[in-house]
């Protein structure tokens, strides 16, 4: 049989690559600690758990659910936003629960994006951002993330070319894979951007809720004139540890969520109201939960952090998100190393040029393994690491930092 032609457009999927080798080197019988993939080691809160059960327990929430979403729900997120950004979101119209934010990511290249169009997308950045626009037909015009840049792209380096073509722009802080946080004014350029060329500002907002050393995560429609350009799409995922729940929603600009909700409505039947529910009591009353979470998480980055510091690894200690992103040593690409790592230590870490041709010669650790085993991991990785660092300089081997999908 044949496939579609659209999948030959699409890489390998990097996590899905990530578990096969794992699954493989496990089957040799080798004690495998995955870095690699930022799922949360420690339980979903209780108070999900239990408003799940309740919910779930009556028959009401049994049927096809809306793809509206429950009212509670929506009221639920108004009023988080309002608390937790002071953004005020309209429960009507500018609210729509997703079944993660992978697939409201995904789905809204399909609601915006016709062949000949193109996302802006970053560059090294998670992958859907660039895999949806070519299965939408369509292409992702990548926008590097530079160090000397603290990670922000530089709109004003956009062609005029690929700025008419764009429809969607990508962006996400705090930042995967980078650890970066949002650099003050991009928010307003990016809205500055969009309305001079009438592109959607699509704000990633699955990490505001992990953060480190007092810093504050910024809500993307808090910034003046964001909700006329632009949503942000909120996840439970990371910061409440319900990464397999797939509890997201899209907010903000009325006439984009209008658009996403009517894809919506012809793909899928909505989330079970249960898991609605829940969600709903963990917007609620879970506020510590995040809090409880990050000082696990910054006690690991600084564990991982002091390790790489202590052999010579220059690496900036991330204010956010649940990664660290290292340079890889001297003479190594970014796949050469984490493939030398996984023979000779058994560890799994993400390499940086699958986050797209700017993250060559940097790989992600991710902070989501109990501390016992992280460090047992970073001690695994002290020989190859030792064997000679780039102290954050390229490899001389490297390819050349590209702009474009093709």
């Amino acid at each position: 049989m044949k496939s579609s032609s659209r999948l030959d457009r699409l890489p390998p999927y990097l996590f899905a690559e990530l578990s096969r080798k794992i699954d493989a080197k496990k089957a040799e019988g080798v004690d495998v600690i995955s870095l690699g993939i930022g799922d949360p080691d420690t339980p979903t809160p209780p108070l999900a758990a239990e408003a799940l059960a309740e919910a779930a327990a009556d028959p009401a929430t049994h049927q096809y659910p809306s793809n509206r979403g429950r009212p509670e729900l929506r009221e639920a997120l108004s009023r988080f936003y309002d608390r937790r950004f002071g953004v005020a979101l309209d429960t009507e119209t500018e609210i729509v629960p997703a079944l993660g934010a992978k697939e409201c990511i995904f789905n809204l290249n399909l609601a915006f994006l016709d062949p000949g169009t193109a996302a802006l997308a970053a560059d090294p950045g998670y992958p859907v951002y660039t895999g949806g626009p070519l299965l939408a037909g369509a292409e992702a015009v990548l926008m590097p993330l530079l160090p000397e840049r603290g990670f922000a792209p530089d709109l004003s380096a956009i062609s005029g070319e690929d700025a008419q073509r764009a429809r969607v722009m990508y962006l996400n802080y705090p930042n995967n894979p980078t650890g970066a946080v949002v650099p003050d004014g991009l928010f307003e350029e990016a809205i500055e951007f969009a309305r001079a060329n009438d592109v959607l500002v699509v704000h990633d907002a699955s990490y505001t809720e992990t953060t480190f050393d007092g810093y504050v995560a910024p809500s993307f429609l808090a910034t003046p004139g964001a909700k006329e350009v632009g949503v942000e799409v909120f996840s439970l995922s990371k910061g409440y540890n319900m990464t397999g729940w797939r509890t997201a929603a899209i907010v903000g600009n009325a006439e984009a969520v209008e658009a996403y909700w009517k894809l919506k409505t012809n793909i899928d039947s909505g989330m079970f109201e249960a898991v609605q529910l829940a969600q709903a009591a963990v917007l609620d009353e879970g506020d510590e939960v995040p809090r409880e979470m990050n000082t696990i998480y910054a006690r690991r980055r600084d564990l991982v952090c002091d390790a790489l510091e202590e052999i010579g690894v220059e690496v900036t200690r991330p204010k956010g998100t649940i990664y660290v992103w290292a340079p890889v040593p001297e003479g190594h690409t970014s796949a050469s190393y984490c493939e030398l790592v996984l023979e000779e230590s058994g560890v799994v870490v993400s390499p940086g040029a699958a986050y797209g041709p700017n993250g060559e010669g940097f790989f992600r650790i991710s902070l989501t393994i109990d501390d016992e085993r992280l460090a047992e991991a970073v001690e695994r990785l002290r020989s190859s690491l030792s064997s000679g660092s780039s102290g954050g300089a390229r490899p001389a081997n490297a390819p050349p930092a590209l702009r474009r999908y093709t």
